[in-house]
């Protein structure tokens, strides 16, 4: 629910607005003074309520301060006895609107309700503009199927746990849930878990109040704040601490959490995505995973597919990736000639969808022509390492020469789906990060191929 601070020094207009707001739906604090205000903005709220006029301060004062301090919080003006200069220097100071008392409950409610819902909206802008989204693409049945369990599942508030190897498009099949959802008009923030440290993870996800450690030098929301009332998708889940797991846990079961460093505790409305390339069942077996979080994520269970499963997608994929270029660099894209299509075709493509779109990108690129043709692709296309490759199937080839040949395969297929991250692919191998990085030197491998 929006928070609310009202600052105003006439009690019974701080007690007749909490009694209004809170019937509303707000969460309302109050303070009389400007100072009493201070500490309590140790929190960050929705929206702040100032009067202009204290006795020996200006509301003003505290308006320049906000701004600074917590640059998204909304600040709305409200005085008695202003006159039209003070409500201009108000606006160029940032307030988000001015209001004359007695104040009208009506205006105000409309007011409070805009700046809420502008919030919302620059704050969901915010997220698409960092995001490369496209719709779902494909017409295979293993894309028919998913895309009629995102029809059943979307309008539902059941968490989801998205199974499927990187680069399969989990953060798209995310957002297709969120829009197929009654929060579509909310935020869908998306977080990498696997990119969050250990020691940020509170602060990421729950929050902080300014001074709550070294380098908090502002009050600010964690992306379960931002995501109230819509979808919150948690990639790499399955990279989680056991601790962020437990902490996780908490939140789930109770809808609520305080900020790093905060005292009060936050209600949030929030449906959960979860991504991950590894398998969570075989994770809790193995002990790296909750078992009881496993299970408040995987409500309704979803696969999806590989590139590789979904072969007959490639042509519309590339169709896709064209338009896109074409739009974003005014150029007209090539075409495809039906036997390169084939060639991407017939290709495993280890890093699914992401690989093909970054090689038909490079594909246009260095090919200026108006038609790409099955040689063009032939020499885009990954080659085997020197040694690799069996000139003759009449050659001897020893035990152990088809062993190393074997690793080798092997270590390049985890490192693909692992988008060359050698810690995860360590993992997946079941190795050690620096047992992998000896294993490569044995093999005559680099780390970048």
């Amino acid at each position: 629910m929006p928070s609310i601070l009202i600052v105003d020094d006439e009690a019974n207009i701080r007690s007749s607005l909490r009694g209004v707001l809170t019937r509303e739906g707000f969460q309302v604090d109050d303070a009389p003074t400007v100072a009493a205000a201070r500490p309590l903005l140790r929190d960050a709220y929705d929206v702040v309520l100032l009067d202009v006029w204290f006795p020996g301060e200006s509301g003003l004062d505290l308006l320049r301060e906000i701004r600074d301090g917590s640059p998204e919080t909304t600040v709305v003006m409200m005085s008695g006895n202003a006159d039209l200069e003070t409500a201009i220097q108000a606006t160029r100071l940032g307030a988000y609107d001015f209001l004359e008392k007695p104040l009208s409950l009506e205006r105000l409610l409309v007011v409070l309700r805009n700046a809420t819902a502008a919030r919302s909206l620059a704050s969901e802008n915010r997220r698409l503009r960092e995001s490369w989204a496209t719709p779902l693409v494909g017409e295979s049945a293993a894309m028919r199927s998913l895309v009629e369990q995102i029809a059943l599942a979307g309008p539902s508030n059941a968490r989801v746990l998205l199974a499927g190897e990187n680069g399969t498009g989990k953060e798209l099949v995310a957002r297709a849930l969120h829009e197929a959802s009654p929060r579509r008009t909310m935020p869908f923030v998306a977080v990498n878990c696997s990119a969050i440290p250990e020691d940020l993870f509170e602060s990421e996800l729950f929050g902080h109040e300014k001074g709550a450690f070294t380098g908090a030098t502002q009050s600010r929301r964690g992306r379960f704040e931002e995501a109230n009332a819509g979808t919150l998708l948690l990639d790499e889940v399955a990279d989680l601490s056991a601790r962020a797991q437990t902490k996780l846990l908490r939140v789930l079961q109770e809808d609520e959490f305080t900020r790093v460093g905060g005292s009060r505790t936050i209600r949030v409305d929030v449906r959960v995505v979860a991504a991950t390339n590894r398998e969570l069942p075989a994770e809790v077996a193995a002990g790296r995973f909750r078992e009881d979080l496993y299970f408040r994520l995987a409500v309704i269970p979803l696969r999806v597919p590989a590139l590789r499963e979904r072969r007959e997608d490639v042509p519309l994929l590339v169709e896709h990736f064209l338009a896109r270029l074409a739009s974003e660099t005014g150029r007209r894209a090539p075409a495809f000639a039906p036997g390169a299509l084939d060639a991407l075709a017939r290709h495993d493509f280890p890093g699914n969808i992401r690989e093909l779109r970054n090689l038909v990108e490079r594909l246009v690129i260095m090919n200026p022509g108006a038609r790409i043709g099955p040689e063009h692709v032939a020499a885009a296309l990954p080659r085997p390492a020197a040694g690799r490759e069996r000139a003759d199937a009449a050659t001897p080839v020893t035990l152990a020469e088809a062993v190393r040949e074997f690793e080798r395969r092997h270590i390049d297929s985890a490192l693909a789906a692992e988008g060359s991250n050698m810690t995860r692919a360590a993992a997946r191998l079941g190795l050690e990060r620096s047992h992998l990085y000896k294993k490569l030197r044995q093999l005559g491998m680099r780390a970048e191929e």
